[in-house]
């Protein structure tokens, strides 16, 4: 399985007052390229989510979105610290039996005190534990989808080696025949240019150019990498820059297949392999 690097994932959990949201974006990258928008509550989730993150992506412009979102499940019920405010009254009495002038606590001053109300508010290592279990979540999901689109760039990509594939067939039983047309050509332009030439000189300049428009080498080599390009497909996993490189090697042989070419048959079958190439290679940008 192949992996392209464009994803996204959204995942959230609700923690008690409030809901924890996770959002993950990725895109096409040289190297992985970490963003991080994080609200302030939850700025001590980053290296967490950091190492997460490398773990299980190794290419992408990856930005990561965490936010806390108040529930909607109504507004929160109030406790009261009853030992605090036990506390307090028993404080209160004594101050007033020391000062009788004194004016007691307001319910207002009472529920301000601090403690008085008691949080329900989730503690760090529960927010810790449900960081962890989000952000696995949304890692598995974001895999998911860069799998998907993988599968299909992969499928897009064995199907333009078919169809290269198919070009090489049609140039590989061209070559004796062009070649031959070449030499025979290049042998009476150099009799009507050089009269003075001997048959052996003619024959062996003949053959020094004819060799050199020969293409076979280039098509056993184009075909020598696209049975590459499928392996690595197969093998799956981190293929980007393995693939892009062969992409390169295609295109070399390519372009010395157009420079070489002596027939105008085999000029436009490397002009459709090399459009070829430019489709493959711009999908591959995309790939993990």
């Amino acid at each position: 399985m192949i992996f392209s690097m464009t994803g996204y994932a959204v995942v959230s959990r609700d923690i008690g007052r409030a809901v924890m949201q996770l959002e993950l974006r990725s895109v096409n990258s040289r190297y992985l390229d970490l963003a991080f928008r994080i609200v302030e509550d939850l700025r001590f989730a980053e290296p967490l989510l950091r190492e997460h993150i490398n773990a299980s992506v190794s290419r992408g412009k990856l930005e990561c979105r965490l936010s806390l979102q108040a529930a909607t499940s109504g507004a929160p019920e109030l406790k009261l610290n009853a030992a605090m405010l036990d506390q307090l009254s028993v404080a209160q009495a004594r101050v007033q039996t020391r000062f009788p002038q004194s004016a007691s606590l307001s319910v207002g001053e009472v529920l301000r005190w601090p403690g008085m109300l008691a949080e329900d508010s989730a503690g760090q290592d529960t927010l810790n534990a449900e960081l962890q279990a989000l952000t696995r979540q949304a890692l598995e999901e974001l895999r998911d989808t860069r799998a998907r689109e993988g599968e299909k760039l992969a499928a897009m990509l064995r199907d333009r080696v078919a169809q290269m594939r198919v070009l090489v067939d049609r140039a590989t039983p061209l070559i004796p025949a062009a070649v031959s047309e070449y030499r025979e050509r290049l042998t009476m332009r150099l009799r009507e240019a050089v009269a003075t030439l001997d048959e052996d000189r003619i024959r062996q300049e003949v053959t020094v150019f004819a060799q050199r428009v020969d293409v076979a080498e280039e098509l056993t080599r184009l075909v020598a990498h696209m049975d590459e390009v499928e392996r690595v497909i197969t093998k799956g996993g981190a293929v980007g820059k393995r693939l892009d490189f062969l992409m390169q090697e295609l295109n070399r042989e390519a372009n010395t297949l157009a420079s070489k070419s002596v027939s105008t048959e085999l000029t436009g079958i490397s002009v459709d392999i090399k459009v070829l190439i430019e489709q493959m290679r711009e999908q591959v940008q995309n790939l993990e």
